[in-house]
């Protein structure tokens, strides 16, 4: 049986949820009123699942997550509070809570929350150290063909994309415009059971809000001036396959009471229809904006915001996969020859000290396409660095003035290692604080530390 942790001060919740899970047969109870006890009992670690009162006296709910964040206590964590409270809420999904549930609490909502949460957590718990296998090959590398890298991030997003495929979870992929986001997406549904299937991918950003609903959920003839005909959405049209959602942080709000019902209740009502249509459709979505910050400006949903990301993938910036920039180049310096008949056979070096040394805020996608115009005016049998467009090279501000020697400069990773060293010895190798100047987590600092070999 899966063993839950409840902890809340409320002894009269204690009592209603154990006996109710009590008479579901499938979980083991312990409850808890008094929060100052809780940190012993989470150290055992002896739990499949955390359910957390917020708003407690002494301890709160958000001492105690912040306590397994800096412990680094892996305990999948639903909320129950009856506090609306936006700052709040966004504080507990930064801790890393699976869900963050209202009371009175749907005793059947919760059990979906928990089945799905421990769903989650077998996902990860199958999952190799990746950190120790990179050379295991993938069991789908197929499904990757489109994406170039040599990047151990990547790699390593791979193998959890193979294990999040095995599921229909809704996934949620953060990244920066035009980092490859709806290749990952593609990836996720070329290895899942529905892979014989539509895969369907809409920009939400590409469309007015007016006419999204339309486009979406399709419409009924008359349904509005200029519906002549019935017209299949997209939602529709993915049935029994995979939607992919683009920068899903530009649906209005309406519209996202829409797509949680659609995930909620697997059914939608097409535009001038009064008849619910079930529909069995895996929801993929990406953005490139900060969710938690539109939650807390009201402009996105928080209960959708869950239900999208139960799994959850980051995909990291051109930038910081300095060594794929070069691989990345030369693999479209080859498509673009066969595309213009061209015979460039090699990218100089000051070419590829210019593009290591660039942020490329436009991505893998810029990229592309800085190779693309440099190619169409070059001339000769080598992409030289007069042939770059000038947007490029003007923005292209390094810290070397010769761009043209066979200077390599160093790597955003021989830069970064240096400074961790610096700050490290700044603070007597306090990783608390040091983690805190550099302005990134414990963990992660703990990570490049291992990374770096600055024990």
């Amino acid at each position: 049986m899966r063993k839950i942790l409840l902890i809340d001060d409320n002894q009269a919740v204690l009592n209603f949820l154990q006996i109710f899970f009590l008479q579901t047969g499938k979980y083991e109870v312990t409850t808890l009123q008094d929060s100052t006890k809780a940190y012993e009992l989470i150290e055992k670690n002896e739990f499949d699942i955390l359910l957390l009162d917020m708003d407690m006296p002494n301890v709160t709910g958000l001492d105690i997550l912040k306590y397994m964040k800096e412990k680094e206590i892996n305990l999948t964590t639903i909320v129950l509070t009856g506090v609306e409270d936006i700052d709040l809420a966004i504080a507990a999904m930064k801790h890393g809570t699976f869900d963050y549930m209202l009371k009175p609490i749907e005793e059947e909502k919760l059990l979906k929350n928990i089945e799905n949460a421990i769903s989650a957590k077998d996902i990860k718990t199958r999952e190799i150290d990746l950190d120790q296998a990179y050379d295991l090959s993938l069991k789908n590398p197929e499904a990757f063909g489109g994406i170039i890298t040599r990047d151990e991030k990547i790699i390593k997003i791979f193998h959890t994309v193979e294990k999040f495929a095995q599921t229909d979870n809704s996934v949620l992929i953060w990244g920066e415009s035009g980092a490859g986001k709806e290749l990952i997406a593609q990836a996720i549904h070329k290895i899942s059971n529905r892979r014989d299937n539509k895969f369907v991918a809409v920009n939400a950003g590409a469309f007015a809000q007016e006419l999204f609903s339309s486009e979406f959920f399709g419409h009924e003839k008359g349904a509005f001036t200029g519906a002549s005909s019935t017209k299949t959405g997209f939602l529709e049209e993915a049935n029994g396959g995979t939607l992919f959602l683009d920068e899903i942080g530009e649906l209005s709000l309406p519209i996202q009471v829409k797509l949680l019902r659609v995930l909620q209740e697997e059914e939608f009502y097409k535009l001038g229809s009064t008849k619910n249509q079930k529909v069995d459709v895996r929801i993929i979505a990406a953005t490139n904006k900060d969710l938690f910050e539109e939650i807390k400006e009201g402009h996105f949903r928080k209960d959708l915001f869950f239900r999208l990301n139960i799994n959850s993938i980051n995909l990291p910036p051109l930038r910081e996969r300095k060594e794929d920039i070069e691989l990345l180049a030369y693999h479209f310096l080859e498509v673009f020859n066969k595309k213009y008949g061209k015979n460039v056979g090699r990218i100089t070096t000051p070419v590829l000290n210019c593009l290591k040394c660039y942020p490329f805020p436009g991505n893998v996608r810029e990229l592309m396409n800085i190779i693309n115009s440099s190619l169409i005016v070059e001339s000769s049998n080598e992409l030289r660095k007069k042939s770059l467009p000038n947007y490029f090279l003007d923005n292209n501000n390094n810290g070397y003035s010769d761009f043209d020697s066979d200077i390599v400069p160093p790597s955003l990773c021989e830069i970064e290692k240096k400074h961790i060293k610096i700050v490290l010895e700044y603070t007597n190798n306090n990783r608390s604080k040091a983690s805190e100047i550099l302005g990134i987590s414990r963990v992660n600092l703990l990570s490049k530390i291992k990374k770096y070999e600055l024990e």
